[in-house]
């Protein structure tokens, strides 16, 4: 009997990714969600016996889409497919009803293995090869809402492809930071744009809404990609990092510099690890460079407009909950690593 799947996740680049990964002949009818809204609708309609969901999307979140099922039992098994990987995100969803969790990037063997455990992958669930070939001459393209088409039509592919690997790259940074810390990191939607350096001064201005903050930087580069990360931190978070890291010396500029170093270590490193692991580049890092102390970040920043000329910005916002802790990450790239990074990309949907 064929079964309705529904793949929900606010990047067209993770469906395709999701939909690879789900075992070939598998006699299901496939159906797509871009946020937590459309997936109960489509649930309602049933088409969603299994559900695959997302953590950070926009309208109505992963968590909120599992609060919604909860309330009104609506009939589906739900997997939670994301790069937010926290010990704390797992909790609380398998709390919120999910069956289990996996981490993007999907892998083939780890999908099969689940479903097969959980018995939802049964060998009567498989189409013979003519009854396989007669179900792909009528699938012609990925069926999704008209709200999800006209966003997608509106959304650069590019820009699809570089946010959600950069999701995955946040969801391991992030679960290094929380780990160390013991904490729970607020895990936000990453902002992507290809920017003029004089557009980057005004997106980071507006990011720290004119709060003094101290900086590093540390270049990067591997097999024709390169940029340099930035971390941003809020002067305000000192005493709470300091405290959470049980650092007892007294915070002066020189205290405050080697938490920062310090920082910079885990959230680049873990970052870079990320991409490196999605798109098999050995990246080579330079030594963190102190760009400045309690600062603003046109101050920060302005001596560096000539290095500069059109770059790729990820942005991400790193919040520690029930602590005074921010921090921005800035991975940016040079305008000529864009067509490595394309190529680079395309592999995962080939390799998936």
């Amino acid at each position: 009997m064929t079964i309705p799947v529904l793949i929900c996740d606010d990047s067209s680049f993770a469906r395709k990714q999701m939909v690879r990964a789900l075992p070939p002949n598998w006699d299901i009818e496939l159906h797509f969600a871009s946020n937590g809204e459309e997936a109960l609708t489509a649930i309602r309609d049933g088409h969603g016996d299994i559900l695959f969901l997302d953590l950070n999307m926009p309208v109505l979140d992963g968590y909120g889409t599992l609060q919604a099922i909860s309330k009104e039992d609506l009939p589906t098994m739900v997997i939670v497919v994301s790069g937010d990987i926290q010990p704390e995100a797992h909790k609380e969803v398998t709390r919120l009803g999910a069956i289990d969790f996996i981490k993007k990037p999907t892998d083939k063997a780890k999908v099969k293995e689940l479903l097969e455990n959980y018995g939802i992958l049964r060998p009567e669930d498989f189409l013979t090869p003519i009854e396989e070939e007669i179900k792909q001459e009528g699938i012609k393209q990925e069926e999704v809402s008209p709200e999800t088409a006209q966003l997608e039509s509106d959304t650069d592919p590019h820009m699809e492809s570089y946010r959600e690997v950069a999701n995955v790259a946040m969801g391991r940074a992030g679960d290094l930071l929380a780990r160390l810390l013991n904490v729970k990191v607020k895990m936000p939607i990453p902002n992507v744009n290809l920017l003029a350096i004089s557009e980057l001064h005004m997106v980071l201005k507006a990011a720290a809404d004119q709060k003094s903050v101290s900086a590093i930087c540390q270049g990067y580069t591997g097999s024709g990609i390169a940029g340099e990360a930035l971390i941003l931190f809020y002067d305000s978070s000192f005493q709470d990092l300091a405290d959470l890291m049980s650092y007892k010396a007294i915070l002066d500029d020189a205290s405050e510099r080697e938490l920062l170093v310090d920082l910079s270590n885990i959230l680049i490193g873990a970052f870079l690890k990320g991409l490196s692991d999605q798109l098999n580049v050995g990246f080579s890092q330079s030594h963190p460079k102190l760009l400045g102390q309690h600062l603003k970040v046109s101050d920060l920043l302005s001596n560096r407009a000539r290095q500069w000329e059109n770059i790729l910005a990820i942005e991400i916002n790193y919040v520690i909950e029930a602590h005074n802790i921010q921090c921005d990450l800035l991975l940016l790239l040079t305008e000529d690593s864009l067509q490595t990074l394309n190529n680079k990309i395309s592999f995962l949907l080939d390799d998936t």
